[in-house]
């Protein structure tokens, strides 16, 4: 009997498919201070418990993309161990902050297939929960992967592609109980814009650059127990160790506190395209478009939405080419919204 787990290649997946994921972490404060170490991470909801409680929290949370990152994390040895690329996400909600002392276990569901023209490869839809230890539902997300196939001579599956939300509306985002930013206090913050002080159309340059190392990348990736081989193996993947895409997720974000830093909490991913791969070595700059804008019921705060891109020294505000595709230098393209004071 095998002892060990080779991974699911695209034959082994079934639509309806559910897979509760192993293994349940409890986080603490350690990894909010690794997050901060690996990123340059600086807005204020995240990293002072005073705020947090002047902003009708109990204390600081998890910063929404480590949750995101934990849960992600999950899923990796069940869904994409043997990824040739995570191709998107869609339909993202963060439903619950989550605290030091929370523990966070995952499930997936298979929500559709669809063999490549190649037969050798396909891509596999899924949504995937996170769960706190009250079983009470932190993150929920939809994403899509190709996958090798091991068994080239497998049958190809029914096609079945899931009808996806182009964006969340707003009324779909669920803001934290008690969150008020009615006395929100910007000197603090580090800005003084608010929503108000924003125009839809409106582009940013976040101006700071960071280049990505090597030894950074693996231990980023080890934190959220990501075991993608794409990440850790170079016989993998011979051109170089494939930078983990929420790595630079976070990277951006965290390069667009210098315009946004008031836009302090995630609570909705709408879709999401690693447009080409990050490898270390290479510098990462990130630029926002101002998408939308909606009131919330919770006191003084808003919802933006935004698009924010990751480039590798790219002019800022390029995106696609006459042909429709990024540009060479873009990495990522991210759809979100976010909570910021009136």
């Amino acid at each position: 009997m095998q002892k060990t787990n080779p991974g699911r290649f695209f034959e082994d997946y079934e639509l309806g498919m559910v897979i509760d994921h192993a293994v349940p972490r409890t986080v603490s404060g350690g990894e909010r201070a690794m997050y901060h170490a690996l990123y340059p991470m600086r807005h204020a909801l995240y990293s002072s418990d005073e705020f947090a409680r002047a902003s009708g929290l109990p204390s600081s949370p998890l910063d929404d993309l480590a949750a995101f990152h934990i849960v992600f994390g999950k899923t990796v040895p069940d869904v994409s161990l043997n990824a040739v690329a995570n191709l998107g996400y869609a339909e993202g909600r963060w439903l619950k902050p989550v605290y030091a002392g929370d523990t966070l276990r995952a499930s997936s569901e298979v929500i559709g297939l669809k063999q490549n023209s190649n037969g050798k490869t396909g891509v596999v839809y899924v949504r995937s929960r996170g769960y706190n230890q009250h079983d009470e539902c932190v993150l929920d997300y939809k994403r899509w992967v190709m996958l090798r196939k091991a068994d080239l001579d497998a049958p190809a599956p029914d096609t079945v592609i899931p009808d996806l939300k182009s964006a969340l509306n707003p009324q779909d985002l669920v803001v934290p109980e008690g969150l008020d930013f009615s006395t929100y206090d910007f000197t603090l913050s580090g800005e003084p814009h608010r929503m108000s002080d924003y125009e839809i159309g409106e582009t940013i340059d976040h101006v700071d650059g960071v280049t990505i190392e090597e030894a950074e990348h693996m231990m980023a990736t080890r934190l959220w127990q990501n075991t993608s081989k794409v990440h850790f193996d170079v016989t993998a993947r011979p051109e170089g160790r494939l930078i983990y895409g929420g790595h630079v997720i976070s990277m951006a974000r965290a390069l667009s506190f210098n315009g946004l830093a008031n836009a302090q909490m995630i609570v909705g991913l709408n879709a999401g395209a690693h447009a080409n791969p990050c490898l270390a070595g290479q510098t990462v700059r990130a630029w926002s478009e101002v998408l939308d804008k909606a009131e919330t019921k919770a006191p003084g705060v808003g919802a933006i939405r935004l698009r924010l891109v990751a480039t590798k020294g790219g002019a800022p505000f390029e995106l696609k080419g006459e042909t429709g595709k990024y540009n060479p230098d873009v990495l990522l393209d991210l759809d979100y919204w976010a909570l910021m004071p009136l």
